[in-house]
């Protein structure tokens, strides 16, 4: 295994993030250039900072799958939108350019996250290709397109009833509710959505399943390839579900969940999911 950071700064002279990669090695002996799919994973933590419990261990368990993996470190508050959208499409382009080096398939390159970095990659997957709202930056849609995502328990509603407010606060600070509505990703869904596999639990009461069950009927609508799942309990943050990302009490552990790490992978390897 190779193991490397990058730097990733938003833009030139802007809030730099960093990427953390797990990179499978190719030798003569197992499967010399074999190529492999990149998750790249994207923490939560209501735009405020990064919840461990959803990055390196999310990413190796991935890794241990087959798949490259990496962790994505982008700017918290106080720094705010674009930033860490900006951070996570210089992620995937980076990857992109150096897929024959890291022996990454260019047309498998997915992103994971949880929480609010659901919510980040669902913005990824909803505007690759059409611009980041309220901004002019511009970048080649061809090299920060995801191809899939891949979503637990993601923010989604940012003005609705539901609404997750800290995440709202994290992301925009004194902004606009227009941008607010413009980063709701139930309204922003067309055909050019990446495919999604997303789960989440009918008891979390920090991020609703509402959240969900709007994006999916909004991705049904589009035409967009989606498996769901909807698990009976389970509180918000679980990331694993497992004991390694237990907290320190015990809790953070949910056996019924467990198994969304396995649906993914197997999500990932389906013929049926490509475009």
């Amino acid at each position: 295994m190779r193991y490397r950071t990058h730097p990733l700064p938003a833009w030139p002279g802007g809030p730099e993030g960093e990427l953390e990669l797990f990179l499978w090695d190719n030798a003569p002996t197992i499967e010399d250039g074999r190529l492999r799919p990149m998750v790249v994973v994207c923490p939560g933590g209501s735009y405020a900072k990064l919840a461990e419990r959803e990055g390196e261990a999310v990413a190796l368990r991935f890794l241990a799958m087959g798949c490259h993996t990496a962790v994505l470190r982008y700017s918290v508050a106080p720094v705010r939108y674009p930033a860490a959208l900006c951070q996570l499409a210089r992620a995937v382009e980076l990857i992109r350019d150096h897929a024959a080096e890291w022996y990454v398939d260019p047309e498998q390159i997915l992103i994971q996250g949880s929480s609010a970095g659901g919510h980040l990659a669902a913005c990824l997957g909803a505007f690759w290709d059409r611009g980041f709202p309220g901004t002019e930056l511009r970048m080649d849609p061809e090299r920060i397109r995801p191809d899939g995502l891949i979503l637990s328990y993601p923010v989604i509603d940012m003005t609705g009833p539901l609404a997750h407010l800290r995440s709202v606060q994290g992301l925009l600070g004194d902004r606009t509710e227009a941008l607010a509505e413009a980063l709701s990703i139930e309204g922003q869904v067309t055909a050019e959505m990446p495919p999604v596999f997303l789960w989440h639990t009918y008891t979390d009461e920090k991020v609703p399943v509402e959240h969900s069950l709007r994006f999916v009927q909004a991705l049904r609508a589009a035409g967009v390839s989606t498996e769901f799942h909807m698990y009976a309990v389970g509180e918000h943050g679980l990331g694993t579900a497992g004991p390694l990302t237990a907290k320190a009490d015990g809790s953070r552990v949910q056996p019924e969940c467990a198994g969304w790490l396995e649906l993914a992978g197997h999500w990932i390897w389906s013929p049926a999911r490509r475009r």
